[in-house]
């Protein structure tokens, strides 16, 4: 089998057995670019289901002496762990090389989150009477009151608010649908930015019913909101380099914080593993002790302990 029937083989795998986006798509095909390259440039050169353990590990080593980080190498391995059951789903291969495969070993981050204080003084820097100032106020309260991801505030419709029953519907990574609790009070900030902009914005064909609108009346895009957001930190007076995410991963912490069931707060997110949400739970235990060395008597002096 060749490299191009191969990877267009994956592509539809990704699409139709995993129904991933296509920047995702993209995404990996990118990275299985770099294994190919690799493969062809052996002596001999080597077709998608020629390759073995050795190979995977050569490749690997490759990419490493090349700079690739830690992360790099484990998104890497992970395309090319998806790209070979793909091959053995299709029974294009016989044995799946990369189950012995190793992802590099990553520390456990923890993400930078705003207090309630700096989400106010946020807030506060909005000037109502500026232009689609009451659409910027929205947008901020909709991330921090529902913790979305930036694509799915973008993609947010009218008609995905529910205002009665207090929830939105939120379409989030492969097409996934949850239902996320919603506050009154950012239901209010919602209805505000519509009786006073939304409703006497235009309305690009390519918009519909989409919520969040920019100047011209089309889908607001991902790189304004980045902007807004960091505008908006600076004017507030906050140093800490923020970004949309900053408002999700600030959502999440505060449940925590606050005795959220921590499977709740997974559906709220709509993360796949609890895994995933349970860094939180570490950030909110670095968070108390933090402040317990900060500020216990028995503890001043002593934070490098």
């Amino acid at each position: 089998m060749d490299w191009p029937r191969a990877l267009n083989l994956f592509r539809t795998h990704l699409r139709l057995e995993r129904s991933l986006s296509d920047r995702t798509v993209e995404a990996y095909l990118s990275d299985l670019s770099k294994l190919r390259t690799f493969a062809e440039a052996r002596s001999p050169a080597l077709p998608p289901d020629a390759l073995r353990l050795d190979d995977l590990q050569a490749f690997l080593m490759h990419a490493v002496k090349q700079g690739l980080g830690p992360r790099s190498q484990a998104r890497l391995i992970s395309a090319v762990r998806a790209f070979h059951h793909a091959l053995l789903v299709d029974r294009r291969i016989d044995t799946d090389p990369t189950e012995l495969l190793e992802a590099p070993r990553l520390g456990r981050h923890l993400p930078e989150f705003l207090s309630v204080a700096e989400i106010d003084a946020i807030v506060g820097a909005i000037d109502l009477s500026k232009p689609l100032a009451h659409r910027d106020r929205a947008i901020v309260e909709t991330l921090y009151g529902c913790g979305l991801r930036v694509s799915e505030l973008c993609g947010l419709r009218i008609s995905d608010i529910h205002g009665p029953e207090r929830f939105i519907r939120v379409i989030g990574k492969g097409d996934k649908e949850r239902l996320v609790p919603i506050a009154a009070h950012t239901l209010d900030r919602i209805r505000d930015y519509q009786e006073h902009e939304r409703v006497h914005q235009p309305v690009t064909t390519r918009a519909g019913d989409t919520l969040f609108l920019n100047a011209r009346g089309g889908p607001l895009s991902r790189v304004s909101v980045f902007n807004l957001v960091r505008t908006l930190a600076t004017r507030a007076g906050i140093l800490k380099t923020i970004s949309p995410h900053t408002f999700r991963h600030s959502f999440a912490t505060h449940l925590v914080e606050g005795g959220a069931d921590l499977r709740a707060v997974q559906e709220m997110l709509g993360h796949a593993s609890i895994t995933t949400t349970e860094i939180y739970t570490h950030l909110d235990r670095e968070y108390l002790r933090s402040n317990i060395l900060q500020h216990h008597p028995r503890a001043r002096g002593r934070a490098e302990d």
